[in-house]
Formats: C-alpha cells, structure tokens, sequence
C-alpha cells in the first residue's frame, strides 16, 4: 500500500464530498497551485486510487422501478485463491454492482440490481446459487434507502408545533 502525500489526501476529501470540484476550485481550497493538484489527480487515477467520478441518484424521486437486493453467500473458498476466485466469478455478472469479503455469519455480500423482484430472484437461483463454493444464501431486498454515500434523501419537515415552558 503506497503512503499518499498530504495534498493528494486532501484533495480525495474534497472530491469524495463532491466530485464536480474542478482543479481551480480545489487548487483555491487547498492553499496549492493549479499545476500541483493537477498532477495530484492525474497520480491519483494513474494509481487506480480515484477509479470513477459517480453520480449519486434519488431513485424515489424518479420513476425508477429497479429494484436493488443485498445477498448474504456463505462459500467454500477455493484451495489457492481462498475467496478471491469465487468472487471474480459472482462480480464478473451483469446484475452485480458490489461484492464485499466480509467478517461474520457469512462470507460475501453481494448487491444485485434488477427490473423487478422476479429478476432478482432468477438471477440467486439460476446463476449464483449453482455456482459449485456457493453453500447458502440468503437475500434481502432494499424497500427504502435513507442515506447512502453520507447523503440523506429524506426531506425534512420543519417542526411546527409550539414551545411549551413552564
């Protein structure tokens, strides 16, 4: 694991809270010259430290009727590559949009994205539930997100009641 420079920190914050800041602004907030966070952020993609600009979306606020499933998968890890090769096999799905190792009752977490329940449920039971180091599974839809990437999406009603003292 490569130590990274204080600047290059700095400037991961200050993506990782929005990742619209462009060079000018970041060089501004952070005291540095434009030529130094640019180079910062090139290092940084080179090294596949920054791998993707992302946009975060409130899919209640659409007409956006995906439905996202998290699956807990209990495997028999491979002689050689412990989990690894099992799970390059399960990422390696269209449906799959993460995969952790995770410490626990269980091994794997795996987010699925469907159009709907059925999608989902063809996708534990045809492809990743045959799989041979597959033992168990156990999956749990998300019905509602409240916050996800530090970002709240409810909105929040004003208190209108009156202050009782005594």
């Amino acid at each position: 694991m490569k130590a990274l420079s204080e600047l290059k920190l700095k400037v991961l914050d200050l993506l990782r809270e929005d990742a619209r800041r462009n060079p000018e602004l970041l060089a501004t907030l952070l005291g540095a010259s434009l030529e130094e966070v640019k180079t910062a952020i090139r290092e940084l993609e080179e090294d596949h430290i920054i791998v993707k600009y992302a946009t975060v979306v409130n899919s209640s606020k659409i007409d956006d009727e995906k439905v996202t499933a998290l699956i807990e998968v209990q495997i028999t890890p491979e002689r050689g590559r412990g989990f690894d090769a099992i799970a390059e096999r399960i990422y390696l799905f269209s449906q799959v949009k993460s995969v952790y190792l995770m410490s626990g009752a269980y091994d794997l977490l795996v987010e699925v994205e469907g159009r709907n329940l059925k999608e989902v449920a063809s996708f534990v039971s045809d492809k990743l539930s045959p799989l041979e180091s597959v033992l168990s599974t156990k999956t749990h839809f998300i019905l509602k997100k409240y916050k996800q990437d530090g970002i709240i999406f409810e909105d929040h009603e004003e208190d209108h009641r009156l202050v009782i003292s005594p």
